[in-house]
């Protein structure tokens, strides 16, 4: 199948599954006597596997270890485990950096008047003119 016939069927953009052969993550394409890339089901099952990942968030790095343990039938479940606890470690840290993000921007839009007055919080605390306050 041609390019726009796998990213349909595996849910990756076109642009992303040229991007993937770039980088290696997927294998270049065959190619047809007319030169356009040539996909057959396996790729388009691992590029479905690619976005699933993506999907939950794995970086490229770590999709290139679940690739490489996924084609390793005497892969250790250990070792899949491993990665994903440490992504979920991971997405925690995020997690609580959005939530102390969020917990500052709130508080500076309660603090900031809405009104006709060029006086703001918001900005003079981007500005650094006043801190931002600590939050816990």
């Amino acid at each position: 199948m041609q390019i726009g016939e796998a990213a349909e069927a595996s849910g990756v953009t076109a642009k992303m599954i040229r991007h993937y052969e770039a980088i290696g993550l997927i294998p270049p394409a065959g190619r047809r006597s007319s030169n356009y890339r040539d996909y057959g089901a396996d790729d388009v099952h691992r590029l479905a596997f690619i976005r699933r990942a993506r999907d939950l968030g794995f970086s490229i790095g770590e999709i290139r270890e679940l690739l490489r343990l996924w084609a390793d039938r005497r892969r250790s479940s250990r070792d899949v485990k491993a990665l994903a606890l440490r992504h979920i470690a991971e997405l925690e840290a995020k997690i609580a950096t959005l939530g102390e993000m969020r917990a500052t921007l709130a508080h500076l839009a309660h603090c900031c008047d809405g009104d006709s007055r060029p006086d703001c919080p918001i900005i003079e605390s981007l500005a650094g003119t006043v801190p931002p306050p600590h939050r816990h």
